[in-house]
């Protein structure tokens, strides 16, 4: 059933992740969820679990470890609860069923901080809290699961009535229908109807490759994506792109076609694929930057094995440039990942193993990541701070605040009391048609975010930088800092690096090529 359950919201990642409340490109309670789920899927398989407590308990350690995002640690400890509900059951009654979901929603409730009701902990709380009821009748337990689906799709719809931003965004809680899709999925094993995308087998086939390159790596972007097509012909694909890079496979059959190329030109081999059909399941790595930070991960890790020093430190972050400058503040490991690609629990337990620190400060520098860092604090038996930056302004600010002859008690104070004081802008584009705060957003609309809310909405990305600005800058602010992403240009980049200058004479104003992706600029404000 746990693996059914992962298998159908594999196969409807994407539907949770256009559930975002902000129609930005960064839509990522799906893929999180999922990849928590085949985290806890390989423990499974990985492991030999003869009775239902071990295979729920093998389930509970494989999330835990794979967790990513705030909705991927909350399934972790769904999974722990269930875990713990069903201890010392050879078999489930829908009474014992309905014990270990109301076990799941507690404990994920005491995991998190503060809860907020129409998410994902409703639809487990209230599905549950009917499931208890419904269970003291209802035998059956296929018709059983049947009727809590429906309870939680109506608890779902609800969601709306609960949360503002969502009924704004005109979309319901998208962990709680990620949820929804496990319960089909674990239907499905009971009934033989399991819910999957076309040929599944294709969808999840990988390409298992090893870039150990010496000096410059030809083609820097590993594309592999799907095709959904009425009728394909797949050699004509395959002699389309072939000279687009190496390391080409086009598998698939008339249906559904699975592609993979090492190329320069991504976008290019993507409008050849749509020529044939929909596709799905995009995935774009930028080699030549992963290959930079796993030899810097392979210096840190022998320079910390060598010597045994006082502080460490882990961060996260996309983007070459930004890669760079934490470097340049002696971050031992730097973690790629982001608001679209948030690193799980196991990621940061690597990197806290790799150095040989007495302490060790964390900086996730995303909301969505902070559970998951502190989440590999509890497993550690190191000294392990983790600092809750919720943006890179933030995981600059508190290292320039640490001070390397201070207690790791006065840093923590000191990094703390440093990040409440810079504040966040970014400038990034709608995926979608929506309305936010009664600003109509059409897609493609250039987006001016800061601190969390909608400031600007604009067709021109100057324009919308600068009115971004004028509402978040004050004047008690004295630096402003420009990190500029991989699609802006550093002509454009430097236009508006004049214009703040103008607009704001009694600031300073820096510019940096962060090279992130999704937003066009990052302004740290302080």
């Amino acid at each position: 059933m746990l693996i059914a359950g992962a298998q159908s919201l594999e196969a409807n990642k994407e539907v949770v992740n256009a559930l975002n409340v902000f129609p930005v490109p960064d839509g990522d309670t799906g893929t999180n969820m999922s990849l928590t789920m085949q985290s806890a899927v390989k423990e499974i398989k990985s492991n030999k679990g003869d009775t239902l407590e071990e295979v729920a308990s093998l389930a509970a350690n494989g999330s835990l470890m794979g967790a990513r995002g705030n909705s991927g640690v909350i399934l972790s400890q769904l999974l722990r609860g269930f875990a713990k509900g069903i201890k010392g059951k050879e078999k489930l009654t829908t009474k014992d069923l309905a014990i270990a979901l109301k076990t799941a929603s507690d404990t994920a409730y005491k995991a998190v901080m503060k809860p907020v009701e129409g998410t994902i902990l409703t639809v487990a709380r209230e599905s549950a809290e009917k499931a208890v009821i419904i269970a003291k009748k209802e035998k059956d337990i296929i018709v059983f699961i049947e009727k809590i689906i429906v309870e939680a799709e109506e608890i779902l719809k609800r969601t709306p009535d609960m949360l503002k931003v969502l009924k704004e965004a005109g979309v319901v809680d998208s962990g709680g229908k990620g949820l929804i899709y496990i319960y089909l999925g674990a239907l499905g094993a009971l009934t033989g109807n399991i819910p999957t995308t076309e040929d599944l087998e294709i969808i999840q086939q990988t390409v298992q490759h090893e870039d150990h390159v010496e000096g410059a790596i030809e083609f820097g972007y590993c594309t592999e994506f799907i095709i959904t097509v009425a009728e394909a012909n797949i050699e004509e694909l395959k002699n389309a792109i072939k000279d687009y890079g190496d390391s080409m496979l086009v598998v698939g059959n008339e249906n559904v076609v699975k592609v993979h190329i090492h190329t320069n030109h991504p976008g290019e081999v993507l409008e050849h694929g749509l020529k044939l059909g929909d596709l799905r399941d995009i995935k774009i790595d930028n080699m030549r930057l992963q290959h930079r930070n796993e030899n810097f991960e392979e210096v840190a890790e022998i320079r910390s094995k060598k010597q045994n020093k006082q502080y460490g430190f882990v961060t996260v972050t996309m983007g070459q440039g930004l890669t760079n400058i934490f470097k340049d503040f002696d971050v031992d490991y730097v973690i790629e990942g982001g608001q679209t690609m948030n690193p799980s629990t196991q990621d940061f337990v690597k990197a806290i193993n790799t150095i040989d620190a007495a302490t060790i400060f964390i900086l996730p520098n995303n909301s969505n990541i902070i559970m998951a860092a502190n989440q590999a604090k509890t497993i550690s038996n190191k000294d392990i701070r983790v600092i809750p930056t919720k943006s890179v302004p933030q995981g600059i600010t508190a290292l320039m605040a640490f001070n390397l002859e201070n207690s790791p008690e006065d840093n923590e104070v000191e990094m703390l009391e440093a990040i409440q004081n810079v504040k966040t802008a970014q400038v990034t584009y709608a995926v979608r048609d929506t309305s936010y705060n009664d600003i109509a957003i059409r897609e493609g609309d250039i987006l001016g975010i800061g601190e969390g809310e909608i400031q600007g909405v604009g067709r021109e990305l100057l324009d919308v930088s600068i009115e971004l600005l004028n509402k978040t800058v004050t004047e008690e602010d004295e630096i402003i800092t420009i990190f500029y992403g991989e699609d802006t240009e550093e002509e454009a980049a430097s236009l508006l690096k004049n214009r703040v200058e103008e607009l704001f004479p009694d600031c300073d104003v820096e510019l940096y090529y962060g090279g992130q992706p999704l937003y066009y600029y990052i302004f740290s404000i302080e």
